[in-house]
């Protein structure tokens, strides 16, 4: 019984050689390829995310000079778009408005009343038969002023801008209605009412943009900027829709901003329109493929 405990006595306590305690070379390369590894992907993803973040939290602005051209937004209309349709939309129904000093004549259905052309608050004098020179008779249904206008500028009630396209104009509703405004105001024969005395009269009224078209509450609505010393001469109503045309992965929006001139005393009205199309891709190449030299968008 001694003899076997003192030989696993022996046993347990004998050394162990080298061989089993030490990893082999092929072990220790792959332990240091696999903690290089380790290390590696550490400090990519610290780069990562201190990349990440630093474009998160940083962004970088410039001034633009005048002559500068404006961004084309790649989703929806920006100052690209709506700048040049404000400027051309508004120069053309002014334009059709004759400045309020001078003389016009006004034919056919305009003959026996006051037509958008004419100054709603203040009255002409009395008409006279236009006769044709060469014939010498009087030409039927027409009428010619006897003298100007009353001199001074048209007072014009903007009342706003009303959105029914595809897009949220967002930020740039006031920006166009400021823009309107301004340039009506840049003439010397026009001049348009403040927009808080507008929205006042409204309130007072009670009354939506769209029901001044009922001549009651035209004149509901002009007695309440009277009570405030604004005459008014016409409202001026602005409207944007859209078209769109989808064809597979590009698309095609046309903008349309339209002005509508209306008499306050008359309710004549006449109508001006400016038009912008606008293409969308997923690639840049979708414009040249839709819109170059082979000319594929035809289908």
């Amino acid at each position: 019984m001694q003899t076997k405990l003192s030989q696993l006595s022996a046993s347990n306590s004998s050394p162990v050689s080298p061989d089993e305690t030490q990893p082999s070379p092929a072990e220790c390369s792959r332990r240091e390829m696999l903690v290089r590894s380790l290390a590696r992907f550490g400090v990519g993803v610290g780069l990562t995310a201190i990349g990440t973040s630093g474009c998160a939290s940083h962004r970088y602005g410039h001034l633009l000079a005048s002559d500068d051209k404006d961004m084309v937004g790649s989703h929806e209309a920006g100052a690209a778009t709506w700048n040049p349709l404000v400027d051309e939309a508004v120069a053309k129904i002014l334009s059709r408005c004759p400045p309020p000093n001078e003389s016009v004549v006004f034919p056919d259905q305009f003959a026996a009343k006051s037509t958008p052309a004419q100054m709603a608050s203040h009255s002409q004098a009395s008409p006279e038969t236009m006769v044709d020179p060469s014939t010498g008779e009087a030409i039927i249904g027409s009428q010619v002023t006897s003298g100007p206008l009353v001199q001074g500028p048209a007072k014009v009630c903007f009342i706003g801008i009303e959105n029914k396209s595809a897009e949220e104009l967002v930020d740039f509703k006031d920006q166009l209605y400021e823009r309107i405004d301004s340039q009506i105001n840049s003439g010397s024969s026009f001049r348009s009412i403040s927009r808080r005395m507008v929205d006042a009269a409204l309130i007072e009224t009670r009354l939506r943009p769209d029901s001044l078209f009922l001549p009651q509450n035209r004149s509901a609505f002009a007695a309440a900027l009277g009570r405030q010393g604004t005459p008014v001469d016409y409202l001026l109503y602005a409207t944007i829709t859209t078209g769109t045309t989808d064809r597979n992965k590009s698309t095609q929006r046309d903008y349309l901003l339209t002005l509508e001139m209306v008499n306050l005393q008359s309710g004549d009205y006449i109508k001006e329109s400016s038009k912008i199309r606008k293409g969308y891709h997923n690639t840049r190449a979708g414009k040249w493929w839709n819109f170059g030299m082979f000319d594929q968008a035809d289908g």
